[in-house]
């Protein structure tokens, strides 16, 4: 029988919410405070459910550790004490809202887990009542 589990890693990041093909004005109006010039930060909590079977030997889908490590490898150590607009190359040209990191996160991570095990859903916390997700 299959069955999910989930991890929780952190990191913190700025970021601007920002069109470029709108005007100032538009930008203001649609992101308001989330479109300063400067950027804004957020402590972001990633959380990531994986599924499979379970192994016979371990009783694992994955060992809850090797997915941790994974994606501070794959996102965390990437984007921790960035700005996402300028310093994270594989964002850039994204509008970085808690619903393009959820994608793009999940593409990234998706290809990197172990055979028979298969990415559910990707979710980015902004904040405590903020978040987003990715899922199959």
């Amino acid at each position: 029988m299959p069955v999910s589990l989930s991890v929780k890693v952190y990191f913190e990041a700025a970021h601007r919410l920002h069109n470029p093909g709108q005007d100032e004005n538009w930008n203001r109006r649609t992101y308001g405070k989330c479109n300063n010039r400067y950027g804004h930060g957020h402590n972001y909590v990633l959380e990531v459910a994986v599924g499979g079977e379970l192994d016979p030997e371990t009783g694992y889908v994955m060992d809850m550790t090797q997915l941790k490590d994974l994606l501070r490898r794959v996102v965390v150590d990437q984007v921790d004490h960035r700005h996402l607009n300028h310093e994270v190359s594989w964002l850039e040209g994204v509008n970085p809202t808690a619903e393009n990191l959820a994608t793009i996160f999940f593409h990234r991570l998706e290809p990197e887990l172990p055979t028979g095990v298969r990415l559910e859903a990707v979710t980015v916390h902004e904040t405590e009542r903020n978040s987003a997700t990715c899922r199959r």
